[in-house]
């Protein structure tokens, strides 16, 4: 079998995770090629600092083995260059006169360190911290010579600093700026960690521009703009990295700061594709392992032909690796017009914490001393979680009795931001795995693999989860006791090998019960109808059309539901509803829990007379099958207000009635000030607030009630096209009597919202709702 090719430039961390990702979603179509300019095979370039402050041994900071490639059928070639790129015949020439062709292209190139052109900066003894030779090279210079000079006073310069202060040398800083880590830090807590940096030995020479470096055949002095000077026998270049896209100009793909990409990362050339420190997407360059992740992620699926929202863009965040200092900064820290600032200083403890809000919604934190809550405020940060004021307030408790327990946190947080990796997926490894300790966890789920910032929240979670004192329910379940398949591998199966029957699916999926059970029977038939469009179901229904849909009883007899629109009606519906009932002696009448009448007890030789008597369309009534739409009024509200409300209650359930759901949804409509607890057990809780409607995911938790505000919307019509796309989205990704809270914690409020604000994937959602109800209308007419 012909197999497409796959060229990656660069064996860094961004390219081949995302080749682990194309393996992952095919691992048979392709034939893969990696080029890396260093001899080594792929290692955590983010641990190199690490290494110099003898935290990490260098053998630990590799990633793959050699054997990973050879596995992987992936042809690498170390210690070679790619420096043309044939983009007509699609073909890569190397420093080594290799040539091989491709069909699809990877550039991750990386960065290069900069150095500044002043007269030495070639001397012997300055060098930068970017590769293992660089790291290598500072550990034997570190045993000859005593004074060091680190130039620039961020992350990197620090953490460099830090490692040779550990190698025993003497070390100076030199910053041009007034604080250290500007970019990242406001001047508190620059100030708090320059201190305490001062107290572990390391001095600090701020608003210095340095001129030139002295010496014969290596360094003996920097020299600054100002006159002064200091002695140094090595010098750091710590001030920052330009992406590396000589490659890419001289072969005509379009680049500004770097290589220029789409959200698919795709360039200007046909199958050329970028990733990495190398890649400009919206005008941003991202140096931080996370979004680079991320991006490989989106170029595996695009490139397998996976559907993918493409990358669009990430927040910020920094977290500095020096033992014994902690210190955190994500998000937007100036302040602007309505912004509020909330801040604490605990001189006593040495924690300093900031937070940013923009309209009630967090934007940007830093964190020095205490940087305990860190992940949790990055997931904050990112889904943009709105705070009353009271929660604002507690965000400044510094004290151990409200630190968050790690046994309160959901099983979809958030563990590892770098690898995505949540609080279930570590709990399911430990537990299937019997794992003890972080290093299996990393090398299972990849949590702490990257920057390593949340190994101490993998330890805790693994203690945790070892521990007599574990109770949650993370193990995957099987359907049902007649398969020991899960309903998402059942589902797998019934796509992969199109079975399109109950029958079929029980028979080749070796059912250990021919006729299954109520449980698996009602899960299949709802997954089967999801699948396939033109599924015929066998239920316990008579269903003829929306006019005639009704559910058996036990005894024989059936129920019917006249269709309410949001739970209103008038006197002649009533009339027509009461004079059926006289006419066909229906045994009973009552109030359904969503404000609807339903008539029992109808025998079947009545059933046709009544639905046409009725002339009303009937809600089907079976249990998870459908969901219904209640509108709350208050008495002070006006007439204009009222009809508002009504309308919109009616424009969501006439899209989406008759629709099968995984468990039968209940939807409240209601204005700001009516009183909540009327509808507190509603699943969807629509609030009309002024020109806008707050649309919250709702469930009970025990004795509470948790609500998850999803987005606020206007007009109507924008948030009518976000609940139907919500609705379609929940029909089809939630497993079988999942219900809407379990089902978002499960996924994440955050991809949820993701999906719904990405205006392509919500109008897909919405034209699949407009099939499935054309689908409804098809059986109508073959049944009518």
């Amino acid at each position: 079998m012909h197999k497409e090719k796959i060229v990656l430039v660069g064996n860094g961390m961004a390219g081949v995770r995302c080749i682990e990702e194309i393996i992952k979603n095919e691992p048979e179509r392709f034939s893969i090629t990696i080029f890396g300019s260093e001899k080594h095979v792929n290692y955590n370039r983010i641990l190199l600092s690490s290494v110099i402050q003898g935290e990490t041994p260098i053998k630990d900071i590799f990633i793959h083995p050699f054997e990973w490639y050879q596995h992987n059928n992936i042809q690498l070639f170390t210690g070679e260059t790619v420096v043309h790129i044939d983009t007509n015949i699609q073909m890569v020439s190397t420093d080594k006169a290799r040539k091989v062709t491709y069909d699809k292209l990877i550039l991750a190139t990386g960065s290069n360190p900069f150095i500044l052109p002043i007269p030495g900066s070639n001397k012997e003894g300055v060098m930068t911290l970017r590769t293992i030779e660089d790291c290598q090279k500072i550990l034997i210079h570190s045993n000859k010579y005593k004074k060091a000079v680190v130039i620039g006073g961020g992350l990197l310069g620090l953490e460099a600093a830090r490692g040779l202060l550990h190698l025993g040398m003497e070390v100076k800083v030199v910053h041009l700026s007034h604080s250290i880590m500007e970019r990242q830090l406001d001047t508190t807590a620059s100030k708090y960690l320059q201190k305490e940096l001062e107290n572990q030995g390391i001095s600090f020479l701020l608003k210095k521009e340095t001129k030139h470096i002295v010496g014969e055949d290596r360094v003996e002095k920097v020299v600054f703009k100002d006159g002064t000077e200091i002695e140094a026998d090595i010098v750091i270049m710590a001030v920052g990295v330009r992406p590396n896209c000589k490659l890419a100009k001289e072969n005509g793909i379009l680049t500004n700061r770097a290589i220029i990409v789409n959200d698919l990362m795709e360039t200007n050339i046909p199958n050329i594709y970028a990733i990495g420190e190398c890649a400009e997407h919206r005008g941003t360059v991202y140096g931080i392992i996370k979004p680079l992740y991320e991006q490989g992620e989106v170029l595996a699926k695009h490139i397998c032909g996976k559907p993918t929202k493409g990358f669009r863009g990430s927040v910020f965040s920094t977290k500095l690796k020096i033992s014994s200092v902690d210190v955190f900064s994500a998000g937007d820290l100036n302040e602007k017009p309505f912004s509020q600032t909330l801040t604490l200083f605990d001189e006593l403890d040495q924690v300093y914490k900031k937070f940013v809000f923009l309209h009630n919604r967090i934007v940007g934190a830093v964190l020095y001393g205490d940087i305990s809550d860190h992940t949790r405020l990055l997931d904050m940060i990112v889904k943009k979680t709105d705070f009353t004021e009271t929660e604002k307030a507690l965000l400044l408790d510094s004290s151990n009795e409200n630190k968050s327990s790690i046994t309160e946190m959901s099983h979809s947080s958030i563990v590892c931001n770098c690898n995505n990796v949540t609080k279930e997926t570590i709990m399911q490894a430990v537990t299937l795995k019997s794992l003890s300790s972080v290093e299996e966890v990393k090398q299972c789920t990849r949590a702490s693999g990257s920057c390593g910032g949340c190994q101490p929240l993998v330890e805790e979670l693994l203690t945790y989860t070892n521990s007599d004192d574990f109770s949650e329910d993370i193990l995957p379940q099987a359907m049902c006791s007649c398969t020991t398949l899960t309903e998402d591998e059942v589902v797998e199966e019934i796509q992969n090998r199109g079975l399109k029957s109950i029958a079929e699916v029980m028979a080749v999926l070796d059912w250990k019960k021919k006729e299954g059970c109520q449980t698996c029977f009602a899960a299949l038939n709802y997954y089967l109808v999801m699948i396939h469009l033109d599924y015929e179901q066998s239920e316990s229904t008579i269903y003829v059309n929306e006019m005639m849909n009704a559910t058996v009883q036990e005894d024989g007899t059936y129920s019917i539901v006249p269709q309410m629109y949001g739970g209103m009606t008038n006197g002649k519906q009533l009339r027509r509803i009461a004079d059926v009932a006289e006419k066909y002696q229906v045994s009973t009448i009552m109030m359904t829990a969503d404000q609807r009448i339903q008539l029992r007890g109808i025998r079947k030789e009545s059933l046709i007379n009544i639905c046409k008597d009725l002339n009303m369309k009937l809600m089907p009534f079976q249990g998870n099958n459908f969901a219904s739409i209640t509108a709350y009024e208050d008495d002070d509200d006006g007439h204009a207000e009222k009809e508002k409300l009504l309308n919109f209650s009616i424009q969501l359930e006439k899209n989406v009635e008759f629709l099968m759901t995984p468990y039968r949804m209940e939807i409240g409509v209601a204005p700001y000030k009516h009183n909540r607890s009327s509808f507190a057990s509603k699943d969807i809780k629509i609030i009309k607030q002024d020109a806008s409607w707050e649309i919250y995911i709702s469930g009970n938790e025990g004795k509470n009630t948790i609500e998850e505000l999803l987005t606020a919307a206007q007009p109507d019509d924008e948030a009518l096209s976000i609940l139907c796309a919500f609705f379609q989205y929940y029909r089809e990704t939630a497993r079988y009597a999942e219900r809407t809270l379990k089902w978002a914690e499960r996924i994440g409020f955050i991809h949820i919202r993701e999906v719904l604000f990405d205006q392509e994937l919500r109008r897909t959602l919405l034209q699949r709702l407009a099939d499935d109800k054309l689908k409804i209308k098809k059986m109508e007419s073959l049944h009518a």
